[in-house]
């Protein structure tokens, strides 16, 4: 038994390598209209999300390509919330959200809706996660109580791991010349050259944002279309207005600062095939993306690993709803989420908790999210 099990968990690794390497054939940069389109990750975007891509898809619209020359301009800074503001969309957060979340809560039921983190989990591109206990025990023995204990170390990407909640000071769009620091700019226009530093972002770091606490809202999309989302499938808004009409709701059910959470069926994958998980993945795209916007949520997240669609249908352009959503308006991405429990009972509306770990300089957080109905 002991056997079986380990040559499951081995093949398992074998499928993540396989889909890193994969991942790194390609560079991350992209050309769109109006300039270049930088997708900020410190690791190369993955050669699946660009190369083969090249064909647009069936009724693509080339107007899309306007999400770039919007990007490239300086209208979308200052924020809404000030020219100083490094908080986003958590600035919607106070009593009155947290007294609609309560609203949602009739039964008291809790769903956990983040993941488990492990060595075996999917990681984007090279990024590794690494725990080891040191010492075996690692302090002790103390005392006429003879005390031993245990510590852990943790080598990782904190914030972009598993369950990740991307903070403001993750993506941002190249805006000028090419490698200008001055013009690599981010959420409320902050330039990287007042960002950057070797032991942590100076500024939109993870102590900005406030702890969430606020309505749920779950898009069954794998339930709606009878079963998983192939990568590469574009959700469009019209998607989302289906799903939620067969949910018994509409979009006027999503409000301003709400947590809007999508489920693609892409985390039926998770540690069972993460070569497949890793080469794509369906999720919203550009239209989608934008009438969130509107909405003017706090948070989108979804079952998959970069809540947008890969390869995108413009093929020139890179992860451009992480761009509007994030860069743009100050909204909060929460990636590979647990969905499945709450589409199983029906759940569509709740209260989403989740308070990100204030690490200062940090481009996003781990943690436990949890659903409250």
């Amino acid at each position: 038994m002991a056997s079986q099990k380990n040559d499951k968990r081995n093949s398992r690794l074998d499928q993540k390598g396989s889909g890193r390497r994969n991942f790194l054939k390609g560079t991350a940069a992209a050309a769109a209209t109006g300039g270049v389109i930088m997708h900020e990750l410190s690791h190369a975007t993955p050669a699946a999300a660009l190369e083969g891509a090249a064909p647009e898809r069936a009724g693509f619209d080339p107007n899309r390509r306007r999400v770039a020359t919007d990007l490239l301009g300086k209208s979308w800074w200052p924020s809404k919330w000030g020219a100083e503001d490094q908080a986003g969309a958590s600035n919607h957060m106070g009593p009155v959200k947290t007294m609609e979340a309560v609203s949602r809560i009739t039964t008291g039921t809790v769903y956990p809706i983040g993941r488990t983190y492990e060595a075996g989990m999917p990681l984007f591109g090279s990024r590794v996660f690494g725990m080891r206990i040191p010492g075996a025990p690692t302090g002790g023995v103390f005392g006429r109580n003879k005390i031993i204990w245990n510590d852990e170390f943790l080598a990782t990407e904190i914030g972009q791991v598993g369950t990740q909640f991307d903070g403001l000071g993750h993506i941002g769009v190249e805006a000028g010349s090419a490698g200008d620091q001055n013009e690599r700019r981010f959420y409320n226009g902050v330039p990287l050259s007042d960002m950057a530093g070797p032991y942590g972002l100076q500024k939109l770091g993870m102590e900005f944002v406030k702890p969430l606490f606020t309505p749920g809202v779950l898009i069954d999309v794998k339930g709606a279309q009878g079963g998983m989302l192939e990568g590469g499938t574009e959700i469009t808004v019209a998607d989302l207005e289906a799903a939620l009409e067969n949910q018994g709701l509409s979009g006027d059910a999503i409000t301003p600062g709400d947590a809007v959470v999508i489920r693609t069926g892409w985390a039926d994958l998770w540690m069972e095939d993460n070569a497949r998980y890793n080469s794509g993945e369906p999720g919203i795209g550009v239209e989608a993306a934008e009438w969130l916007a509107e909405k003017d949520v706090c948070l989108v997240g979804a079952d998959c690993w970069g809540i947008e669609v890969v390869p995108n249908p413009d093929a020139d352009l890179a992860f451009p709803a992480h761009q509007i959503l994030l860069t743009k308006h100050g909204i909060f991405l929460h990636e590979n989420l647990l969905l499945d429990a709450l589409a199983d009972a029906g759940v569509w509306q709740f209260a989403y908790i989740f308070a990100p770990l204030p690490i200062k300089g940090a481009t996003g957080s781990p943690g436990a999210p949890i659903a409250v109905a």
